[in-house]
């Protein structure tokens, strides 16, 4: 057998998994990685200025490909710097393989500078945490943690490397690499089940989430609304593309304003959920967003949400597109004639409300503010959207700014919108970066707010190191909006205190510039179409200023 050390049988190990980056900010005790990366050229090493950054950059790159992705942080306080985006990971499910050096076993016994109990940190957020305790055990935990990463529900998981089990050396067993197939459909009874519940309700409605972006299941599920002729909307945090926005039967996204969502499902009387946790809130209110009585069926692999805050008629842990697959054609034979017929009734009865005929009132609606000044947010949200290459792929963290932007930007494929899922600020420009890495052939645009932006602004360096097709827009508007409206809205209180950063202004052009790329500031609407479009189809990472008018 022959010799390796761990530093090298790591690296092998996860290029075995399928990972063909890792995703670091080096400190002493991943020195031994960084040492074995000599011997690995074909792995990208990718650098960000702060491991918050390098686990989001490793989120965005997972969530635009699909693939298990591995990321490296620096210790104990490398790890705390990453929580918050660990949380994002864990919130969306991210297959995600996360390591940090740790100090060489018995050293660590004596609590030297930048020790801390990773695991214990790392457990709340993963789906395993473990610390490697001999050299011999680690090809079966690299192997165990890809596994347990990428089999549903998908998540990060969470491994400590101490220094001595990187540094020594053995004759080990890689293994193989194991991939769990889930794709299970429902039993005979179970579909037969579903079709019949399905077809004695007369105003069904569907709500799609993101289970549908990781099964690709997006035909289908326009596939069962078309079918139905039933109205479909995305889950009530719509964080990437649930749903075909230019299909007939699409509504767009549920609010999540509990009064709003209930008076919205009020008119029907079956809700079927395709891979959602459908109804998740955000602010408390004391109305349920759910109608009283309004009955539920729901399929999906993520077993936590299946009737995880109401009870379902029926649900069914299997995987959404070939459950689709099989549910359709049984619903077209059970069907027959008659629900053909109200199939065609039911998509004619949406075409003047559905997403299309929606997106048209409004454009005509914020078109009307085209020439105000500053610059009105949502004029510059419509101009980022119709500046966009048909190819381009959109991170949005816009905000208050990017209201409309769901309601603006066409879903076309899976892997064409990703935005802010877990509500922790900060993502969007480092998750850009990643998508980007993940999608060479095609232009990302990342539209964010300011406030969100200076979470995380070191990330451009990244970006412009790796000569990335990617051109972030900054909603400059001069605080955090969102807030300030939520003050006045919950509290009356327009007395803004630690909510705006005016004196002095932050200057995101000069900033940008210093980080290696090309930037420019616009003030005025009739400048915002030719730049955008020039800065989208241009190559290289850019960044665009945008001043826009921050009253509420």
């Amino acid at each position: 057998m022959n010799r390796i050390t761990g530093r090298s049988a790591f690296l092998a190990l996860l290029k075995d998994e399928g990972i063909t980056h890792l995703f670091g900010n080096p400190g002493t005790t991943e020195l031994p990685i960084m040492h074995a990366l000599k011997d690995h050229p074909d792995l990208t090493y990718v650098m960000a200025m702060q491991e918050s950054l390098v686990v989001a950059i490793a989120d965005g790159f997972s969530r635009a490909s699909g693939r298990l992705v591995a990321c490296n942080v620096h210790v104990a306080p490398g790890l705390g710097n990453a929580i918050g985006s660990l949380y994002n990971a864990s919130f969306t499910g991210t297959p995600m393989i996360l390591t940090a050096g740790q100090q060489e076993q018995g050293h660590g016994l004596m609590e030297p500078l930048l020790y801390g109990p990773l695991v214990r940190m790392a457990e709340p957020l993963v789906k395993w945490a473990v610390e490697v305790a001999r050299l011999e055990d680690l090809p079966r935990i690299v192997r165990r943690a890809a596994k347990i990463a990428t089999t549903p529900p998908t998540g990060p998981v969470f491994i400590s490397l101490p220094g001595d089990i990187l540094n020594s050396e053995a004759g080990i067993e890689l293994g193989r690499s194991t991939r769990v197939d889930t794709r299970v459909k429902p039993s005979d009874e179970g579909l037969k089940a579903l079709v019949a519940r399905i077809l004695k309700a007369e105003r069904p409605v569907i709500i799609a989430g993101d289970e549908i972006v990781k099964s690709d299941a997006l035909q289908e599920a326009d596939a069962l609304a078309q079918t139905l002729g039933c109205p479909a909307f995305q889950q009530s945090t719509p964080y990437g593309a649930h749903f075909l926005s230019e299909s007939p039967c699409f509504m767009g996204a549920l609010s999540r304003q509990q009064k709003q969502v209930r008076e919205v499902l009020s008119a029907y009387d079956l809700l079927i959920v395709l891979g959602a946790d459908p109804l998740r809130m955000s602010v408390h209110s004391e109305v349920d967003p759910l109608p009283e009585g309004l009955p539920i069926v729901q399929v999906g692999l993520v077993d936590w949400d299946l009737a995880k805050n109401y009870g379902a008629e029926i649900a069914l842990k299997a995987h959404v597109r070939e459950t689709l697959r099989v549910l359709v054609p049984a619903l077209k034979s059970a069907g027959g004639a008659a629900l053909d017929s109200r199939a065609r009734q039911g998509i004619s009865a949406l075409a003047s409300k559905n997403w299309t005929a929606r997106r048209a009132t409004i454009v005509e609606q914020i078109l009307k503010n085209k020439d105000r000044s500053p610059v009105d947010p949502d004029f510059l949200a419509l101009q980022v959207v119709e500046s966009m290459p048909d190819n381009a792929i959109l991170v949005d963290e816009g905000l208050t700014s990017s209201r409309h932007t769901l309601a603006l930007h066409p879903h076309r494929d899976r892997y064409g919108y990703h935005a802010l899922a877990s509500g922790g600020i900060g993502w969007g420009l480092p998750a850009s970066v990643g998508v980007s890495m993940a999608n060479p052939d095609r232009p990302v645009v990342c539209f964010s707010g300011d406030g969100s932006a200076m979470y995380s602004i070191q990330a451009l360096w990244t970006a412009a190191h790796h000569k990335l097709p990617l051109s972030v827009v900054i909603v400059n508007n001069g605080g955090y909006r969102i807030i300030k409206q939520r003050l006045l809205a919950f509290h009356g209180d327009d007395h803004y205190v630690g909510m705006d950063f005016i004196d002095p202004p932050v200057d995101f052009t000069g900033m940008a510039k210093s980080l290696g790329l090309e930037a420019l500031r616009i003030t005025e609407a009739k400048n915002l179409k030719p730049a955008l479009s020039s800065a989208f189809r241009r190559p290289g990472a850019k960044l665009i200023e945008v001043v826009v008018d921050g009253a509420l």
